[in-house]
């Protein structure tokens, strides 16, 4: 008989939005007079159209696929030098951080990359994972077998998790023994937290001390409005040689149903071999995809590339305008109901402590019941988020407005 990967067994639970997702539905159907009047601020979905720059960019592309002289078939696996060339100038050379067109590889999405990336490393790696953390790490890390099994309270054997809370601004401390591979997220999700300069400096100088390489997610840069924090991994000196970098287009250009994303191999980025020999990363992420991916389709590379166009520069700048403000209202309301509230200054999240005596999960029933809002629980993004939940500022103005009214209404 076949035999299955007894890793994902170990799994606890359902993925956390799914499982956001089954609540919601059986509400509605046990409730169907409140459905019509929810409001999702659970899962990081946008909700503004996307960019024209972007979508002239798709029609013109689509022609070019109805006609002879211009169609095309299978395109590169890394992604088309049109888009590589154009992220490479307009996301780090410009703001005079050394990339190379051929460093950059484009994919679907950060969250497939983020777990995917683990293709290239051995199972023997010490994993250090930030709690609260986005799920897709810790899962894919279960599911790839570098972990044993689950603890009563979720964690797992085999990872190093470092605590986030507000005592350290949500920037975890340097781990006091070696690790080998660092997952960090800023700004963060879901605390919308950022890493200072230094903080980055002390993570980029722990990494090659120990050989390590920091799993850099930083999809939510374009948020940041702070001119002192870090865009980019990369601003840090010597990060080259120890960090690989993920970005998105699906926050700032609104290709959450589009999708579209790059990642960052720098070529002189090594790792060891089980004989001790050192060899780059880079042509294995590459042969990797092209092994395992067939890229993005071409429509979607010329809508992402039409993004880094001024028109184009311009319309997201509106759409970060827009869900900024967003994050301040919602910021505003909690904080004049007495809640303690971290992130959404420079994230389009906002992390709040729950109310006293009520946990993760029964903040989020009660937004539910009584409000007719879906946040998401900070319990199910680990241990050190309970006490915690997470709103989206992804929505429109209106729907805003009616949350932070709703939310002054119920506490």
């Amino acid at each position: 008989m076949a035999k299955l990967n007894n890793n994902y067994l170990k799994l606890k639970a359902g993925y956390l939005f799914p499982e956001i997702g089954r609540r919601v539905k059986s509400f509605s159907d046990s409730n169907p007079e409140d459905s019509e009047k929810i409001i999702r601020c659970g899962i990081g979905d946008v909700t503004e159209p996307l960019p024209l720059a972007a979508r002239d960019a798709m029609k013109s592309a689509v022609d070019e696929l109805g006609s002879h002289d211009t169609f095309r078939g299978y395109g590169p696996e890394q992604g088309y030098e049109f888009l590589r060339c154009a992220i490479a100038n307009g996301d780090y050379r410009t703001n005079n951080i050394s990339v190379d067109d051929d460093e950059i590889f484009v994919s679907d999405g950060s969250k497939c990359d983020t777990g995917n990336i683990l293709d290239i490393f051995g199972n023997n790696n010490r994993i250090a994972i930030t709690d609260p953390v986005y799920p897709v790490y810790v899962d894919t890390n279960v599911m790839a077998g570098n972990t044993g099994e689950a603890n009563d309270d979720g964690t797992y054997s085999g990872i190093h998790y470092m605590p986030c809370n507000p005592l350290n601004s949500f920037v975890p401390e340097i781990p006091d023994e070696p690790v080998d591979l660092i997952y960090l997220c800023y700004p963060n999700n879901p605390t919308g937290a950022t890493a200072t300069k230094e903080q980055l400096e002390h993570w980029v100088s722990y990494a090659k001390e120990h050989g390590s390489i920091i799993l850099y997610d930083a999809a939510y840069q374009a948020f940041i409005q702070d001119p002192e924090i870090p865009k980019s991994i990369y601003e840090i000196d010597g990060a080259r040689d120890c960090a690989i970098e993920f970005r998105s287009f699906s926050k700032n250009g609104g290709f959450t149903g589009v999708r579209c994303a790059f990642t960052v191999v720098p070529k002189e980025l090594m790792a060891e071999t089980d004989s001790g020999d050192r060899k780059p990363l880079h042509p294995l992420w590459s042969r990797r995809q092209s092994t395992k991916f067939n890229s993005v389709s071409y429509p979607v590379q010329r809508a992402a590339e039409a993004l880094y166009n001024d028109e184009g520069k311009n319309q997201i700048n509106n759409l970060i305008t827009h869900y900024m403000s967003n994050a301040e209202k919602l910021r505003g309301a909690c904080s004049d109901i007495g809640l303690s509230v971290y992130g959404g200054k420079n994230a389009p999240y906002v992390w709040v402590a729950c109310p006293e005596n009520i946990d993760s999960w029964g903040m989020f029933d009660k937004m539910l019941n009584e409000a007719n809002v879906v946040i998401t629980p900070g319990s199910g993004f680990g241990k050190a988020g309970e006490g915690f939940f997470r709103i989206s500022a992804f929505n429109s103005d209106e729907n805003v407005t009616k949350v932070c009214d709703r939310l002054k209404s119920i506490l």
